[in-house]
């Protein structure tokens, strides 16, 4: 395992810890039977019935996976 030579000081470790931002996820609008969601792209859904009850995951079309 690498160990530094030197002591890093502690403005130098606060400005590399400041570098670091999270991004906001590009978000796809989708309008299903008039309603309008959002998903995130290349993603598997949940498809529901209309209780609301999940019933599989698709993507692209076809199921993938049961839930």
């Amino acid at each position: 395992m690498a160990v530094p030579k030197r002591k890093m000081s502690r403005a130098s470790t606060r400005m590399r810890r400041a570098q670091w931002k999270a991004s906001v996820p590009t978000l796809v609008k989708t309008v299903e039977n008039g309603r309008v969601t959002y998903s995130l792209p290349h993603r598997a859904k949940v498809v529901e019935d209309s209780a609301g009850t999940a019933l599989y995951l698709e993507y692209k079309g076809r199921k993938v996976a049961d839930v």
